[in-house]
Order: structure tokens, then C-alpha cells, then sequence
């Protein structure tokens, strides 16, 4: 995983990275409004309304906010970072819906259906994650589920997309160097940094799934706008922009 490291490498991510708060390496460009209704269309709302729904991998709960205002009957947040859940009880205290949203790092509960948004890229183990929400399904449940930028997207390395492809074109320890002038967490692989990263692909969320006690329901690979002339069977991992599925169980 490449080429330039060493010193060469640390000095140049130095000189065209900077300090790494760039707007552009967060991956995909911030949308206003609701990120389901953007991925899934207006009906979503209408598929979910009266439902127990798990976002998984919720963050700051925007979207288990918003499904709880647009009608879900209950909404389950779940993440790892205590940090992130402690932002979203507070916005669902003043949004009003902390009586039908929670937010865990854990549950047991088990729900009609499953929302996953931009997480599969940063989940530690996507395979056993797979496993757990087919546990927390109920048997005619459905996973709504979207990632990107996938690894190979020019921007697929997010902090570490200093320019399209540097994350492929840097050794990961050149990178993680360069990261280290201005995160102090002791990271030292792509895994361990905040929110971590996992280098999923499109292949590889594929035999994922295929491998997992679900199946696919739908599948797109949604090219990049720009690329969209570009994009083929073998330009796909490079040209998609963001993968939007749903899944149900065998």
C-alpha cells in the first residue's frame, strides 16, 4: 500500500497537507437536510414510520433524530464513543424526542429495522458487525444501509486525502507520521484513529454480505457525477461514489 514513505514522504504530506483541516478530506461533501431522504428518497419516512428502528454506528443522531420526527415509533443510537452519544442526547433533548430516541453503546432490543450511514468504512469488524444486526432483526426486517467514499474513491482515505488517490500513493506509515504533527491519540495504523478506517472497497462490502446471514435486496454503486462517463465494471471502484443498499435476511 504506497510507494512514497520515509522521510520524502512525511516532508511532502507536510508541505501540501499542512495541518489536516481541510473541508475536503471529510470524504463527501456536507449535504443540508436529512442524509436518508437524500440517499433513499422521500419514501423512507413513509417505510419507517410506526417502526422500532436501530441507527447503527449513529454518531451525533441526526438521523435517529430524524426518523424519530418524521414518525418512527422508537429509535435506538448506537455507537462506540460515548463522546459522540453524549452530542446526540443533548440534541435529542432539544429537538424534543428523547422520549422515543435513546442512545447506547449497546442494546438488546430487537428492532423492524436497521439504519446504517456512512459507517461500514470505520467499523473495526463489518463481519461481525453483519452478524450482530442480524441477531437485532426481527425476522422480516430490512437494513437500509449506505457508505462512502469507499477505499479506492479519490478521496476514500478522508483526513488522509490530502489530494485525490494520496492514500494510495503514500505508505501508511508516511501518512499516520504526518497525522501524528497535529492528533495526539497514538494512533499508528489506519484502524486506530478516531472513528477508525478500514479500507473497505466495493468488492469487498460485497462478499461481505454474501458471506453474512442476509442478502441483498437492492444494491447500487453510485458513480461520481464528475466520473459518470467513466464508470464501468472495471472503473467501478474507483469512480463510485457512495454505495446504497438494503438487505434482508436468507
Amino acid at each position: 500500500m504506497g510507494v512514497i514513505g520515509g522521510a520524502l514522504g512525511y516532508h511532502l504530506l507536510r508541505w501540501l497537507g499542512g495541518t489536516g483541516d481541510s473541508e475536503l478530506r471529510n470524504g463527501r461533501p456536507s449535504r443540508s437536510g436529512s442524509k436518508l431522504e437524500a440517499l433513499f428518497g422521500p419514501t423512507i419516512w413513509h417505510e419507517l414510520a410506526g417502526k422500532v428502528v436501530i441507527d447503527f454506528g449513529c454518531g451525533t443522531g441526526q438521523e435517529a433524530i430524524d426518523l424519530a420526527e418524521h414518525g418512527a415509533r422508537f429509535v435506538i443510537g448506537i455507537d462506540i464513543r460515548e463522546s459522540v452519544l453524549e452530542i446526540a442526547r443533548r440534541a435529542a433533548d432539544d429537538r424534543g424526542v428523547r422520549d422515543r430516541c435513546v442512545f447506547v453503546t449497546r442494546t438488546d432490543a430487537r428492532a423492524d429495522a436497521i439504519v446504517t450511514i456512512d459507517a461500514f468504512e470505520h467499523f473495526s469488524d463489518p463481519a461481525g458487525v453483519l452478524e450482530l444486526m442480524s441477531m437485532l432483526l426481527t425476522r422480516n426486517g430490512r437494513v437500509y444501509a449506505t457508505f462512502g467514499p469507499p477505499w479506492y474513491h479519490p478521496l476514500g482515505g478522508h483526513l488522509f486525502s490530502v489530494f485525490p488517490w494520496a492514500h494510495l500513493l503514500f505508505t501508511e506509515r508516511a501518512l499516520i507520521r504526518w497525522r501524528s504533527d497535529f492528533k495526539r491519540d497514538g494512533a499508528r495504523r489506519f484502524t486506530e484513529v478516531e472513528g477508525g478506517l478500514n479500507l473497505m472497497t466495493v468488492r469487498r462490502f460485497e462478499r461481505l454480505v454474501e458471506r453474512s446471514p442476509f442478502r441483498f435486496e437492492r444494491f447500487d454503486a453510485v458513480p461520481i457525477r464528475r466520473l459518470r462517463v467513466l464508470s464501468n465494471p472495471l472503473t467501478r471502484e474507483f469512480c463510485t461514489s457512495v454505495v446504497r443498499c438494503t438487505f434482508v435476511s436468507r
